[in-house]
């Protein structure tokens, strides 16, 4: 995040007049009218310089034809520099970004920052399919600006229909999650898959500031392991995975770094863990 983003922020989420404005900027409307002009093709003027900004290689990426600057933020990655490990016994991340693992307590509730959510909150009060998380695993991926915004799943199975949950649009960086529950109060949608090595997964895509567009490929259908399930349109947001109790083993060093607060960097299709024995 550069000083000019850190001080908008900070005068947004710090300050008695920036709370004022943060209810206007945090708007889905607001949201939609953003989106509308980043799909336009005057907003190609600003890809150069949030490549320069953001230490991008575009050689990484497709993107010699995109007509906008949804297009550029939402590029492809180039195959072999995301390559995906198919070993049915590993639990990939699902996505770039910075993970951090928390247990769910036998009360479906869990810290994160100066925030508690339930599950069940966090599922727009599905009582039933949260309870299926009971003393299980929550990992949440926080997808930085300069991150590659698609994402895939995690394993083979069978996926159900998207659920969108509506809301309004925090950021999701840290400054923000000091002081607002932001997971429950943010847009969202969530898609159940029955995996064939890990149980009942549910991902859960969160929108962020001025960035509501999530943008899903498949209703419910047959998935495979590595295959594209979706992208973000402009804006950093947050991934998270529910797994059950006794699915997976995470690898020690997220546990350890994730209990000393700190966030581990990961990429799409890594290792992050391993199937229950």
């Amino acid at each position: 995040m550069n000083k000019s983003e850190s001080l908008f922020l900070r005068f947004l989420y710090k300050t008695h007049i920036g709370r004022i404005f943060l209810k206007i900027v945090s708007s889905v409307k607001l949201s939609k009218l953003c989106e509308k002009f980043w799909d336009s093709s005057f907003s190609k003027i600003f890809i150069k310089s949030f490549v320069n900004k953001n230490n991008i290689n575009i050689n990484d990426y497709y993107c010699d034809e995109v007509k906008n600057f949804n297009e550029f933020f939402s590029r492809k990655i180039k195959e072999n520099l995301r390559p995906v490990n198919m070993d049915k016994n590993v639990l990939i991340s699902p996505c770039d970004g910075l993970l951090s693992f928390y247990k769910i307590d036998k009360n479906t509730v869990f810290p994160i920052k100066q925030s508690k959510y339930s599950i069940e909150s966090l599922l727009g009060g599905n009582k039933k399919l949260a309870r299926k998380y009971d003393d299980g695993i929550c990992l949440v991926f926080r997808l930085c600006i300069n991150n590659y915004h698609r994402y895939c799943y995690i394993d083979d199975g069978k996926k159900g229909e998207n659920i969108y949950i509506p809301g309004i649009l925090h950021t999701v960086r840290p400054i923000a999650l000091e002081k607002y529950p932001v997971f429950v109060q943010n847009c969202r949608e969530y898609t159940v898959m029955e995996t064939e090595n890990f149980g009942t997964v549910t991902q859960i895509e969160i929108g962020a500031l001025l960035i509501g567009k999530i943008k899903n490929h498949h209703g419910a259908s047959n998935v495979i392991k590595g295959e594209e399930k979706g992208m973000f349109l402009y804006g950093g947001s947050t991934i998270i995975l529910l797994l059950e109790k006794d699915k997976a083993i995470i690898d020690n060093y997220i546990i350890s770094n994730s209990k000393n607060s700190i966030e581990t960097p990961v990429n799409y299709g890594e290792a992050i863990g391993k199937m229950f024995e």
